[in-house]
């Protein structure tokens, strides 16, 4: 069978995972200082190489369980990579995908081991190769994601406010929303359910804590909505 494909070209193949979390009303992406050359010690997205037996999803899984500890977790494809000239050395393909974790979730001391670091979406340092643009790809279908579904809960407890549903909107789209406006918006989606509970931490009367609901569907979940 692989006389077939002889003379053909080959290539490695990568994944790269763009890791968003959210702590202090910030969106922030995990970055490391890369181990090896080239640009050994500059930032990076936590990647690697897939191997033999894995898919490019299960080779992005495995990167993630390997540097936060943690698994079973959100991850989307984003794009594929493969400018002949995004790595000088060698022809890399690099297949990209973002996850949303919950930071105070993730194994810190297996994150530390990397050397790895949460850094402000609005503060990043200067990153390798053509990783600036697998970032900014990656916010760009997350703000797309979020224009219809209830894109980066997974980043929030399971109870929550519309204000601090409000905050990580926010931070995804990287400006304000007016507060009545953005409530009666994501109310129309149906998507929620308010529970009896309030946080009063927000205000003297206490503001209700919502959760999604969980009857409906992945599809029923989507509803178009401008932000």
């Amino acid at each position: 069978m692989v006389e077939f494909y002889k003379g053909h070209p080959k290539h490695l193949l990568a994944v790269d995972c763009v890791i968003f979390g959210y702590q202090e009303e910030e969106l922030k992406l995990l970055l490391y200082p890369r181990g090896f050359e080239p640009v050994k010690g500059k930032w990076s997205l936590m990647g690697g190489f897939v191997q033999e037996p894995e898919s490019c999803e299960e080779a992005a899984a495995r990167v993630l369980a390997e540097c936060t500890g943690l698994e079973n977790i959100y991850l989307e494809q984003v794009s594929a990579f493969s400018d002949p000239a995004r790595e000088p050395q060698v022809r890399v393909v690099s297949v990209v995908y973002y996850s949303l974790i919950r930071i105070h979730e993730q194994d810190q001391a297996l994150v530390s081991s990397h050397g790895a670091m949460w850094w402000p979406l609005t503060r990043l340092p200067e990153v390798i190769f053509d990783h600036g643009e697998m970032i900014r790809k990656a916010l760009l279908r997350l703000q797309q994601k979020a224009g219809y579904s209830l894109a980066g809960i997974e980043l929030l407890p399971e109870k929550f406010t519309l204000l601090q549903l409000r905050k990580l909107y926010e931070a995804i789209y990287q400006r304000n929303f007016d507060a009545g406006n953005f409530r009666k918006k994501i109310l129309s989606l149906e998507l929620l359910r308010k529970t009896n509970e309030k946080n009063f931490s927000e205000s003297r009367k206490g503001a209700y804590y919502y959760t999604v609901d969980s009857s409906l569907t992945d599809v029923e979940t989507e509803r178009i909505v401008k932000f």
